[in-house]
């Protein structure tokens, strides 16, 4: 082989080495996900039921086939599904499956499971799933300016916290937290002196007990302007604000007006839980619960 064709074949490989390393960089680049970037993908929905013995084929057209549209059906609740679609025929099949996955059709406090998402900004609690007597890592104090007392949030809860707090601050607005962490030991006393007050039945509408408190994950404040009782806190400009706003910084009113037969608690205008940019504007926009986006979007997801 002369000189010539041998300088053209090594060009050759030179090229194609170097289309080979920027097509490799190109890839990495396009699928690494930074915290803000990380989704949920949804999951394939389940099979039709032709692939179902007789007995089944007839229980999911009870359900109009449900699981050929959504990818959140579990089989194994196909009996609570019908039976609960039974003695609610007015909702749509899609909050029938919701409802049933998030524990609706059960007694609260009865078939619990622990959390699996310690530590994560998608961790739920409510009266279905416990925390026993977790310790969030990372806690850290939340800024004198934007807090009463000593109070302590999650590092990443703290940080959009404190930048919502400041930019509020700016607009005019005073957005204080003057309840976050609350440990197991904390709810303890807490709940019972509620039981003490009330008795149980009526605690329980608006107390979590102790390892079911949503304040035990380190992302929650209750919040208020440093001038009227939290619990008015619907009746103050800085409430407007944070409806129109706190989204934006991975908030959500946790028990909103009108969905506390989902939530199983009284509205709370004052309690605000972090769940990230994503999530809180994905619930902002379809008006849902954090427990209804759960069930749809993170359950089972490793």
């Amino acid at each position: 082989m002369n000189k010539k064709k041998r300088k053209v074949k090594k060009g050759w490989m030179v090229l194609l080495i170097f289309i080979l390393l920027l097509g490799g960089v190109l890839w990495i680049s396009t699928n690494r996900k930074g915290p803000e970037e990380t989704k949920f993908e949804e999951k394939v929905p389940n099979e039709s039921n032709e692939s179902f013995d007789n007995e089944t084929k007839q229980k999911l057209e009870k359900l109009d086939n449900i699981q050929e549209k959504i990818n959140y059906f579990h089989m194994d609740y196909i009996d609570r599904y019908i039976s609960y679609h039974e003695k609610n025929p007015n909702l749509s099949m899609e909050d029938v499956i919701t409802r049933v996955n998030i524990g609706l059709d059960q007694d609260y406090y009865t078939h619990t499971k622990e959390s699996p998402y310690l530590n994560q900004v998608y961790i739920l609690s409510n009266k279905y799933i416990t925390l026993s007597d977790y310790v969030p890592e990372n806690l850290e104090k939340v800024s004198s300016s934007c807090s009463t007392g000593t109070r302590y949030l999650v590092r990443e809860a703290r940080l959009a916290f404190e930048e919502m707090c400041a930019d509020a601050k700016k607009e005019g607005y005073t957005i204080n937290a003057m309840s976050t962490y609350r440990s197991y030991e904390y709810q303890v006393g807490l709940y019972q002196r509620y039981v003490d007050q009330d008795g149980v039945e009526k605690a329980d509408t608006y107390s979590a007990r102790p390892g079911f408190s949503e304040h035990q994950t380190g992302l929650v404040a209750d919040v208020d302007n440093r001038k009227t009782a939290y619990t008015s806190f619907d009746t103050t400009k800085e409430y407007t604000w944070m409806q129109n706003n706190a989204y934006k910084y991975g908030f959500i009113l946790r028990y909103p007006k009108g969905k506390e037969d989902i939530t199983g608690y009284t509205y709370e205008s004052w309690h605000y839980r972090y769940v990230g940019k994503e999530i809180a504007s994905y619930i902002q926009e379809n008006h849902i619960t954090f427990d209804e986006y759960y069930v749809r979007f993170i359950e089972g997801k490793k």
